[in-house]
């Protein structure tokens, strides 16, 4: 049966463009330069702030190069830019739901409904199991907020202090932090890299995190037990004093279990397969009316008016879907958390998967793509071999290119047709990408995560590498269900059958 979630193209629609002139080395001469500038791009000049524009402007250089390589080769501009145009065509879906993914993460802060999932989350800490719950409270913020950055640069810097104070080592800690941060982020509908990498691979948004879940649960499993070990074996003194957070979230919000109905509607409604832009919609739509039962002072505030009427609770709602809000409390270590940028937010994404689609768009119009897979598959003659191929492929640009999102967008274009031929389903590839990309970054010391990672939290890579589990045992997990082919979806017809 067809999944009911938005694809970026139907499979009947994909096609890429053979070119028998072109040579494996003329293929790969944009990939390199690619990879070249980017590099130069975020390690020498931008750093963090390299997706402010100037990586995605390094995408369109990148297509340059691969549009001169085409010309050599006999490619017209017309054919290049009717590929173009079909693969930016091909992302409408998943720019609709980033944008819609925005305006529900915009109503669910006012409303506060993120604001209670940290709330009652932050009351599960005990000295004793320390470590585990900070992997829970961490993995229940990223969830609600989609950003492992914003739960590390918020409550991820607070337990910090209280590990420390507890006599529990940083390094310990920020691992802690950073599993169940990471944990949050590849598993939320909100997450940039949760939509990009299904957007990537062709597979629908709640398809790949169903997907996902398979070697994701496993992972996060295990990397509870774990420091579920570590911390009945370490002797921790104190008490973990987190009366001053609860007490700036109670004093800002008005928090109450009910506000997690919504929530609840919206898992209810993904798990009877409801369109995904149906269902963030309506999430939108309860949040924004939660807002006005639960927190008319703060959509008033929002709006910027003085008092609540009409036109100001339609102002405040609307300001916090589409350009988003804040909300101060007492404690300026918590502010960061309950800001949202709203649909405007998605815009720096969006801005990156067209720029991708540019660049892999001339690549499939001058037959770039279908040589290098030809080539790819001829060295990976087996299933697991893909698999370990797209793995190495996203580890290699974590620490070439230094950025988690360019680990994502260049092995899912390139490797797409591979899985394509191999008869295997998109989420296949999808779950790869995050399971090798997305993770791995904040591993790299120079690469955009982890530089930031290591400055927020205080703590550096090498002290926290072997702690942070669930980032360096995710490829591993995935290597491990390929090689055993456990749950290795495949390409079915419309008469059920696997397509070989």
């Amino acid at each position: 049966m067809e999944s009911q979630d938005i694809k970026p193209r139907h499979p009947e629609d994909e096609h890429i463009v053979e070119n028998k002139e072109l040579n494996i080395w003329e293929a790969l001469i944009p990939v390199f330069a690619l990879i070249a500038m980017l590099f130069y791009n975020v390690f020498f000049v931008y750093g963090d702030d390299a997706l402010g524009g100037s990586n995605q402007f390094i995408l369109l250089l990148g297509a340059a190069v691969a549009a001169i390589v085409g010309f050599f080769n006999k490619v017209s501009y017309e054919q290049m830019l009717e590929e173009v145009a079909e693969n930016i065509k091909s992302t409408s879906g998943a720019i609709l739901i980033l944008l819609m993914v925005g305006a529900l993460a915009g109503t669910w802060l006012i409303s506060g409904i993120i604001p209670s999932m940290i709330y009652y989350g932050l009351q599960i800490l005990n000295p004793t199991i320390f470590l585990a719950a900070c992997v829970v409270i961490c993995a229940i913020i990223s969830i609600a907020t989609g950003s492992s950055w914003t739960t590390s640069a918020t409550v991820g810097i607070a337990l910090i202090g209280i590990g420390n104070t507890l006599g529990i080592s940083a390094g310990m800690t920020a691992g802690a932090v950073l599993s169940g941060a990471y944990f949050g982020d590849k598993m939320s509908p909100l997450s940039d890299t949760t939509n990009l990498a299904p957007a990537m691979a062709g597979a629908g948004l709640f398809e790949h995190i169903r997907y996902m879940s398979l070697t994701t649960v496993p992972t996060i499993a295990v990397t509870l037990i774990v420091f579920i070990i570590i911390g009945l074996n370490l002797d921790v003194q104190g008490t973990a004093n987190i009366s001053d957070k609860l007490a700036a979230i109670d004093g800002s919000f008005n928090i109450s279990p009910w506000l997690f109905l919504v929530p609840i509607a919206v898992i209810l409604m993904i798990i009877k397969k409801t369109s995904p832009l149906i269902a963030l919609l309506i999430g939108t739509l309860l949040g924004g009316v939660a807002a006005l039962i639960a927190q008319p002072e703060i959509v008033t505030s929002i709006s910027g008016e003085e008092a609540l009427t009409f036109n100001s609770a339609y102002k405040g709602i609307m300001d916090a879907i589409t350009v988003g809000g804040s909300v101060e409390t007492s404690s300026a270590e918590l502010n960061d958390l309950f800001s949202s940028s709203g649909m405007e937010g998605m815009l720096g994404t969006i801005w990156l998967i067209i720029c991708a689609m540019v660049f892999g768009g001339v690549m499939d119009a001058i037959g770039a793509l279908a040589r290098i897979s030809k080539a790819l598959l001829s060295l990976a003659s087996s299933t697991f071999g893909l698999f370990a191929s797209t793995v190495a492929s996203c580890l290699a640009l974590n620490a070439t290119a230094s950025d988690q999102y360019l680990a994502i967008v260049v092995p899912g274009k390139m490797f797409k047709k591979a899985y394509d031929d191999k008869g295997l389903a998109p989420v296949n590839l999808s779950r790869t990408l995050e399971d090798s990309g997305t993770v791995t970054s904040t591993l790299v010391p120079w690469n955009t995560c982890g530089a930031y990672q290591s400055g927020v939290l205080g703590v550096s890579v090498a002290d926290y590498f072997i702690y942070a589990i669930f980032n360096w045992l995710s490829p591993f997990m995935t290597l491990t269900f390929a090689a055993f082919r456990i749950k290795i979806k495949q390409v079915t017809n419309s008469f059920g059958s696997k397509v070989a």
